[in-house]
């Protein structure tokens, strides 16, 4: 083999070489760029309390582990305004600022968070309003027909009042006058109570505060006379907490409503000191609002079947969306709702202090 032949091979194989080491490098570049791309993903969760149990319990778990499970190196930075309208303002910069691609929102007050909203919006960054329909430029919603919740709560209080609804006067404590659901649920109440019971005194309930309500009841009680409310509207269970407290106080014990299923609406339902409560099962909406908020962090249009509905926020901004349809919770069908929907187990219901009215109900 003459040395031009030699040189030739050795310079073909050292192309070779350079070229798949370049190959292999282009191929490692492309998956440090997929990886990259994936980790990308920034997401920002909004919560607006910690007073009302689902939020950390139920809200905040559901909806981070179901962005891990579609984009596991997504990022999520979490936030709880504590009540606060300012605070969360403030932390929706925060997230601007970190970069977040897209915010899940359940706004403190829907209507001073329209700034935020839209100055998320100017900065191309999308808004998935979460179980409250925040103001402005927001891409999507997913909550409960807030509106049927309060129908009913309506009519449970009916059916419970049966004979006894002319017999006296109803006392209702509506929600937080800043939370647009807490309108839509009076209104459900509205259409079913009125001209059916007597409305003694009607109270909204700043922050949703059970201290509040508790507060209210008491003074209702002193107004109108413990013997003449033969009944009580209650928007949630936090308020229905105060509310109790504030019946059992006055040796009163009369049909009595909430919305969320907390754990302690539940034993106050088998012990009969709460006569219903609406749940709304949480991880149906939290996993639509992850992935609702997935698919616009990765510019990918929502499912159409996640969005079948256009509703029209407080700021005439039309916003596609998702209701869900909230259930009734009794005492005869716990086991059926919140035990079957995973919500608790019959052990963490049925402690000690609850064992003979778990017994009485079927929960054992």
């Amino acid at each position: 083999m003459t040395r031009t032949v030699r040189g030739a091979i050795a310079l073909a194989g050292a192309t070779a070489l350079t070229l798949g080491v370049v190959a292999a490098t282009g191929t490692a570049l492309a998956a440090d760029d997929d990886s990259a791309a994936k980790q990308e993903i920034k997401i920002g969760l909004l919560l607006p309390e910690s007073k009302t149990t689902r939020y950390e319990k139920f809200d905040r778990p559901y909806i981070e582990q179901k962005i891990k499970e579609l984009a596991p190196d997504a990022q999520i930075d979490y936030y709880n305004a504590a009540e606060s309208a300012t605070t969360q303002q403030q932390q929706v910069n925060t997230a601007l600022a970190k970069g977040d691609q897209v915010l899940i929102l359940d706004a403190v007050d829907a209507k001073s968070i329209q700034s935020s909203v839209e100055k998320a919006n100017k900065a191309g960054v999308k808004i998935v309003a979460y179980d409250r329909l925040a103001q402005g430029p927001v891409d999507a919603y997913v909550s409960y027909d807030n509106r049927k919740v309060g129908q009913l709560q309506g009519q449970a209080l009916l059916a419970a009042l049966g004979d006894k609804a002319d017999d006296g006067q109803i006392v209702m404590h509506n929600g937080s006058p800043t939370d647009p659901n807490a309108a839509e649920f009076k209104a459900g109440a509205h259409s079913v109570l009125d001209g059916k019971v007597k409305i003694g005194k009607e109270y909204d309930t700043p922050n949703w505060d059970p201290n509040n309500a508790n507060q209210q009841m008491s003074g209702a009680i002193s107004a109108l006379g413990k013997d003449n409310i033969v009944g009580v509207y209650s928007a949630n269970d936090g308020l229905a907490a105060g509310i109790s407290t504030a019946l059992k106080a006055a040796g009163m014990n009369v049909p009595l409503t909430g919305q969320d299923a907390q754990l302690d609406a539940i034993q106050r339902i088998l012990l009969g000191t709460q006569t219903i409560t609406v749940e709304k099962p949480y991880k149906p909406e939290a996993d639509i609002a992850a992935t609702m908020a997935v698919n616009l962090a990765e510019d990918k249009a929502i499912p159409k079947d996640l969005i079948p509905l256009t509703v029209t926020s407080g700021s005439g901004d039309k916003v596609p969306a998702n209701l869900l349809t909230p259930v009734v919770v009794h005492k005869d069908n716990i086991d059926e709702t919140v035990v079957k929907d995973g919500l608790y187990t019959v052990d963490e219901i049925c402690t000690p202090a609850y064992e003979d009215a778990c017994r009485e109900a079927g929960l054992e």
